[in-house]
């Protein structure tokens, strides 16, 4: 329910899309780009080679001596240019970039798998958060039965207590004390239910319910949970979605040193076209459209660019060793945290073995001590005593048990193991 919810989740898995067709485009780059042109010019003047009329000799065959002049007119090489019209439709084809098609193609690529991993570092983050709120509202639900349980302990005592006073083996200063106790208890009661409807507020706020609605949480019981199970150390840090994100940026700018490289390299490029004019000057000089097509291969070539191309990659290479060195220096860190969160699950479990032998120990001693007051050999006090021991016990076994819950929790995470739970019950509503 909340990863439907959840906004961040939405924006990743958009951001996922984006990138995709991000990479579709950057494959485009590998195909012949074609384009077609027109154009439409109107000139005032007409095109003449003669500024006026010319005298042309002429000859006779058979003496060879010139015999007079002939008159070209300067309208015979004047030629209508007022309209013209140009089109042309062709393409360009790369043949060889230097290899920067490639990885821009490698970039965008790396790109989608980013943004896969940020989306999954999105839904880990909020499985976290979720499982968090969802074990306090557990703990919150036991200490909510717990003070109840306590409180009635309570009331039992003041009842008899009461009962004493009437009988005259009790005094009124006692009474008051076990009242003091009593209000206690009450308000932990209020405390412990109100810290309950804040947490499952949260939690219903985090899984898109209504705020108000309450439910029955499956494991209300505390019940046992298997151990997260360890895996060795690589296969975790493969399964970590930032070991993924950092991967693929060490990817990117290694393709990003391959560009600047590229940069040092000729562009060889194939084009195609094919010209239609009108006028046509490819017959004569006529008021209609004629075209041809034509072919042809541009190779372009750097030879002197004042260092520029060196430096930026430089720069690239830089920039490239800096993703390597973080990449390990997380997975030296998270080695560290997996290490650490193995040794903490350890420790919760033998708190939580201890705090068991507390209420076992508590449990007996509540029992003398009722026992005791029951026989009047004890006061209220020492049995108010006994009792509260027993409540403390109590609350540091539960909050021991939800240790070793989210202790096992961040162990999962630390691991890459953390996914989202195949729901055999949906939570029902009272």
């Amino acid at each position: 329910m909340a990863l439907n919810h959840n906004k961040s989740v939405q924006m990743a898995q958009e951001s996922v899309q984006a990138a995709r067709e991000l990479k579709k485009a950057a494959f485009t780059q590998f195909l012949p780009n074609f384009s077609a042109n027109g154009a439409y010019t109107w000139n005032q003047k007409n095109l003449s080679l003669l500024s006026e009329n010319a005298k042309l000799p002429t000859y006779s065959l058979t003496t060879g001596t010139m015999t007079g002049y002939t008159v070209l007119p300067k309208s015979a090489l004047e030629y209508d240019i007022q309209n013209i019209f140009a089109g042309s439709i062709g393409f360009l084809q790369p043949i060889f970039m230097g290899g920067k098609i490639k990885e821009l193609y490698h970039i965008a690529k790396y790109g989608e798998n980013l943004a896969l991993a940020q989306q999954e570092n999105k839904i880990t983050e909020l499985l976290l958060e979720v499982d968090e709120a969802y074990w306090r509202v557990v703990s919150l639900e036991s200490k909510v039965q717990l003070a109840k349980e306590y409180r009635n302990l309570v009331a039992q005592v003041d009842s008899d207590v009461n009962v004493s006073i009437e009988e005259g083996v009790a005094t009124k200063s006692e009474a008051l004390k076990v009242k003091v106790k009593l209000n206690e208890a009450d308000i932990t009661v209020t405390k412990a239910e109100d810290g309950l409807n804040l947490s499952r507020m949260a939690l219903n706020q985090l899984c898109g319910i209504a705020l108000e609605d309450v439910y029955t949480l499956a494991d209300q019981d505390l019940a046992d949970e298997t151990p997260t199970r360890l895996i060795p150390i690589d296969q975790a840090l493969n399964n970590r979605p930032e070991i993924k994100q950092l991967t693929q940026m060490e990817n990117i700018a290694k393709s990003n040193e391959k560009i600047m490289l590229s940069r040092f390299m000729p562009n060889i490029v194939l084009s195609g076209n094919y010209l239609l004019t009108n006028p046509n000057s490819f017959d004569g000089y006529k008021n209609e459209f004629g075209g041809m097509f034509s072919v042809g291969i541009v190779a372009n070539i750097p030879l002197y660019h004042f260092g520029d191309k060196i430096h930026t990659l430089n720069a690239a290479k830089s920039q490239h060793k800096i993703a390597t060195l973080q990449l390990e220096e997380t997975k030296e860190k998270m080695q560290l945290q997996i290490k650490q969160s193995s040794y903490k699950v350890a420790e919760s479990l033998k708190k939580k073995t201890s705090t068991q032998h507390n209420i076992e120990q508590a449990e007996e001693n509540l029992h003398y001590a009722t026992e005791g007051f029951d026989a009047g050999v004890i006061t209220s006090t020492d049995l108010l005593g006994a009792q509260t021991a027993w409540l403390s016990a109590k609350s540091e076994n539960i909050d021991a048990t939800i240790d070793v819950k989210l202790c096992n929790l961040y162990l999962s995470k630390s691991l890459g193991t953390l996914n989202a739970p195949v729901l055999k019950n949906q939570p029902t509503k009272k």
